[in-house]
């Protein structure tokens, strides 16, 4: 049955997360990949991205949350999965049951998960990644605790299956904080003796800019949906991203309004001239958020701006001369040559990329294709 009415939807391109996920394997050189696919894949819709990121060479996948990941078990993704976040002790049964790993990121938590399973008794042990705060100064055990760690892991019945850090500066050139976070990581690293596990340093940032450091695996997020962790990377990398999320929609009605007349709650635009003015079907309660005022949308291969505020549930432009209804607008993507990428609107908004894809809401259809 036909569900989506409204002509406004995002398209996300699958066969461009295969292109970003192989070349950011190549750059790896041999390390497995662990595609990061929480907070719904970024907005762009987990269950379609961890299906592909799983067909295209992802090895293991990461979530920020215990609910995700049951998510993911739920609708039959039995890949090696992690959750990034602080989990609740009460999840380890949960975890267990549905082989998902753990972070283990305090001696705290450490202990109140080893009485839980004590608790519980018998049965498989926990699977965790033992993750270490060299910097970043979010979660993780700290240096000093390293060797103690390593021995209540050691006594205790937990399956240690990795180690790892996340760095606060990669996406920069040259930042001191960077440097020091690699050799506390290092240092850590050469106290352990338990035995193999799986050693990840590289978040996307420092995949790109700095490959010597994919170790076992790597973390790739937001670069396997096409963008750049910062505009330093960005303009330093060595490779070319494919932006996976476009977002279009249709012009629903066209009228010319009379020089002087104003548009829109509170009538903060005022036409200089008699002007075309197209409405879109898409407003701040789908994501183009009222900060979006004044930027530039594609009609025709051609941009023209957003005038007025943006309403709940529609927005205006000031169009070069009359178009049809049903005209199509692209708001993020490419039409016709010209492009809208995703950091413009981070840039119009005073924002990162990341936060882009994440605000798009759950009224816009995410729509998967093969471009």
């Amino acid at each position: 049955m036909e569900t989506n009415y409204r002509p406004t939807k995002a398209i996300i391109d699958l066969a461009a997360i295969d292109h970003n996920i192989r070349i950011l394997k190549e750059r790896a050189d041999g390390a497995r990949l662990m595609a990061v696919v929480k907070a719904d894949a970024y907005g762009h819709g987990v269950l379609e991205v961890a299906r592909q990121a799983l067909k295209s060479g992802a090895s293991m996948l990461a979530v920020a949350t215990p609910d995700e990941a049951l998510y993911l078990r739920h609708n039959h993704i039995d890949a090696e999965l992690l959750v990034l976040g602080a989990s609740p002790v009460n999840f380890i049964e949960p975890a267990i049951k549905y082989d998902v790993n753990l972070t283990a990121y305090s001696m705290g938590w450490l202990e109140s998960a080893a009485k839980e399973q004590a608790m519980a008794g018998g049965g498989r042990p926990l699977k965790i990644h033992l993750k270490f705060d060299t910097g970043m100064r979010r979660i993780g055990i700290q240096p000093e605790e390293a060797e103690a760690a390593f021995d209540f892991v050691g006594q205790h019945p937990f399956q240690v299956e990795g180690l790892y850090t996340h760095f606060a500066t990669a996406d920069e050139g040259d930042n001191p904080l960077f440097l020091k976070q690699v050799e506390r990581i290092n240092g850590i690293k050469k106290k352990w003796n338990g035995g193999k596990l799986v050693f990840h340093v590289s978040n996307s940032a420092a995949t790109i800019m700095h490959p010597e450091l994919s170790f076992d695996a790597v973390r790739a997020g937001i670069s396997i949906y096409g963008i750049a962790p910062s505009a330093y990377v960005k303009r330093e990398m060595p490779l070319e991203l494919k932006q996976v999320m476009s977002l279009e929609t249709e012009i629903v009605h066209v009228k010319k309004v009379m020089k002087g007349e104003t548009l829109s709650y509170g009538a903060t635009y005022t036409c200089a001239e008699d002007e075309w003015i197209g409405t879109l079907p898409i407003g701040y309660a789908d994501g183009l958020i009222r900060g979006l005022q004044g930027q530039e949308v594609l009609v025709d291969g051609k941009r023209v701006p957003i005038v007025g505020r943006i309403c709940m549930d529609q927005c205006m432009i000031r169009l070069p001369r009359k178009f049809p209804v049903g005209e199509k607008v692209q708001l993020l993507g490419s039409q016709k040559g010209d492009e809208i990428p995703i950091d413009e609107w981070a840039e119009k908004l005073g924002t990162i990329p990341y936060e882009i894809p994440c605000i798009l809401t759950k009224r816009v259809p995410r729509i998967y294709s093969r471009a």
